[in-house]
């Protein structure tokens, strides 16, 4: 379906919140958001990334971040139903825990409701709409664009920390991507790398402990011009290394990226992904591009899921 998408600037201004809203733009009924921007024609082209035949898993193991960064860990039980067989379950199973997908259902715009204007009725704890579910059927499938700021600003020679407040911004973006040689193209998903997983990954158990709750991350920066870029982009998803997409603690006059991108523009976000093997790949080979996939957890309703993505280049 095609639809006329006004740039940011052109996008309807809700007074109270202070923010402009896309509700409406993909119709009154849509619940994928911006995972719209991903045609038949962008999956088409981003087979065309697949030049190799690697395969990079994206994910952490689902037992990470152990200790846990936010929410808690599960509980996998084991067990014989029969002399000769197994089978398993899974208790106190955070579907946020480790890598994640954020719905739409995940953030609500206070008492004005979710993305498009769903009421906390429908897409509250006993309502039906902007679940998982949607990003299953529509599919996360399209062009990753890799943005690797590490490794930026380590060729530049300059001081970063992934775990001290860096704020990624716009104009930051623009140079890491011409850095790297790569083009945004309507309907990427951007891959965005801070170094926070290597970080955690290098860490002790006894040095994790550090990592809890909202420790200082490098993210991007919550204000306007960061969603006005990313929507005028076209960017279907962002999926972050880091625990929040956006910098932790960030400034308050910037305000909340989540809120300005889930229910006011309905972006698809995901969290702790892991572009170690990727990254290196890419800074190896020059070629920051691969084809994505990301098949959340079929989950109706679904407020989060484990990431399960890869990438092919």
């Amino acid at each position: 379906m095609t639809y006329n998408v006004p740039d940011y600037d052109d996008l309807p201004y809700h007074e109270e919140l202070e923010m402009r809203s896309a509700w409406g733009v993909f119709g009154d009924d849509d619940q994928i958001g911006t995972l719209n921007f991903i045609t038949n024609e962008c999956v088409k082209a981003a087979g065309a990334e697949v030049q190799k035949g690697k395969v990079f898993n994206l994910s952490l193991p689902l037992n990470l971040p152990d200790p846990p960064i936010f929410r808690e860990s599960y509980k996998h039980v084991i067990y014989r139903p029969s002399r000769n067989s197994q089978d398993d379950y899974l208790d106190n199973f955070y579907m946020q825990n480790s890598t994640q997908w954020d719905s739409l259902r995940h953030i609500q715009a206070r008492e004005f409701g979710f993305y498009n204007g769903v009421s906390e009725q429908d897409a509250g704890p006993d309502g039906d709409k902007l679940g998982i579910d949607r990003y299953v059927e529509k599919g996360i499938v399209g062009r990753g664009v890799l943005v690797d700021v590490p490794r930026y600003f380590a060729a530049k020679g300059e001081p970063y920390n992934a775990r001290e407040e860096t704020f990624i911004g716009p104009d930051l973006l623009d140079a890491i991507l011409e850095h790297q040689g790569t083009r945004l193209q309507p309907g990427d998903l951007l891959l965005l790398r801070t170094g926070y997983v290597r970080a955690y990954l290098d860490a002790s158990r006894e040095e994790r402990e550090g990592f809890k709750g909202r420790s200082h991350c490098a993210g991007l920066t919550a204000s306007e011009p960061t969603a006005r870029y990313l929507w005028n982009k076209r960017i279907a998803a962002i999926c972050a290394d880091n625990p929040a997409v956006e910098v932790i603690p960030g400034r308050p006059e910037d305000g909340f990226l989540h809120r300005r991108l889930i229910p006011m523009l309905g972006f698809a976000l995901g969290e702790l992904f892991d572009y170690e093997a990727l990254a290196a790949d890419c800074a190896e080979d020059r070629r920051y591009t691969c084809s994505f996939t990301g098949v959340p957890l079929y989950i109706p309703g679904g407020v989060g899921s484990p990431g399960n993505a890869v990438a092919v280049k």
